[in-house]
């Protein structure tokens, strides 16, 4: 019996195979041991307490975290719809013929991105005196607008220039080129990237509570600085971390459905094509 090999990977044999699992069982077990050690910590802290978890019995703390979480979807979504078309726009720009556009696309989206975050949205509400909702959803937009403008950019170029020179050849315009044969292909490459980006945003609307914009997290912080529940910070992170874990799960499952139902577009909406039949040369 042969053994296949390839020239960057060996088969292990069957004493790499016994180490690989002896690896793999020391690892869980270090794992296991330092989850129980937090959770150990957690109980010897009095973190699971009645008296650190009785806020959420509490119908006014109940509603208030939900309106937090209402409130942080929101300038996530008017974030998206804002961040999205920022993006598209100054990637175009970047990739424009014309200079002067060009140039000046390329100013915006460099002095945005490294522009940090928190100065940004301290500037529009503070300066600008801006509300904090929309000073939030500013900031956001113009730094993730920028870096998806990157993206969007990298993602255009990276199509083979075949492809756009084959819709030159057949008579496209530009915008045609771009619309039809670029962007459709560049998408699928940048759904991850840009799902990753949405992520960022959705977990940098957090910065609200900061301009007193009463978001999940600042919902959380008014619980968790209350004497009245004994300081509930712990309760608190473990009940608002896996609200944001869960948001950012569906994003990146939205994401691959997307991407899936991409995929299956092009061959469900082929036109069949006829088997080929003999060839009648008017012979015979």
């Amino acid at each position: 019996m042969t053994v296949e090999s390839s020239a960057l990977y060996d088969i292990p044999g069957p004493k790499a195979l016994a180490r690989h699992r002896l690896y793999g069982i020391l690892t869980l077990l270090v794992i296991a041991a330092v989850v129980g050690w937090v959770i150990w910590m957690l109980f010897h802290t009095n973190q699971f307490t009645h008296q650190k978890w009785m806020a959420f019995e509490y119908k006014g703390v109940q509603e208030l975290l939900l309106r937090g979480l209402g409130n942080t979807l929101k300038a996530f979504g008017w974030t998206v719809l804002f961040a999205l078309p920022f993006g598209a726009l100054f990637a175009a720009g970047r990739l424009s013929d014309h200079r002067a556009v060009r140039w000046v696309s390329t100013l915006v989206v460099e002095f945005f991105r490294a522009m940090p975050l928190l100065v940004m949205i301290f500037f529009i509400f503070v300066a600008l005196k801006v509300e904090p909702l929309w000073a939030l959803v500013a900031g956001l937009t113009l730094y993730n607008g920028s870096v998806l403008a990157e993206v969007f950019r990298a993602g255009i170029l990276a199509v083979p220039k075949g492809q756009k020179e084959a819709a030159f050849a057949l008579g496209l315009r530009k915008t045609q080129v771009m619309t039809y044969v670029l962007v459709p292909q560049a998408v699928r490459a940048m759904s991850p990237t840009i799902v990753s980006q949405l992520v960022v945003a959705l977990k940098d609307t957090s910065l609200g509570f900061l301009i007193t914009y009463e978001e999940f997290l600042h919902a959380g912080k008014l619980i968790a600085t209350n004497l009245d529940y004994d300081l509930p910070f712990i309760p608190v992170v473990m009940v608002i971390a896996p609200v944001y874990i869960g948001m950012c799960l569906l994003l990146s499952w939205l994401a691959k459905w997307l991407e899936r139902r991409a995929r299956r577009s092009p061959r469900e909406g082929a036109t069949p094509v006829a088997e080929a039949g003999p060839v009648l040369d008017g012979r015979g």
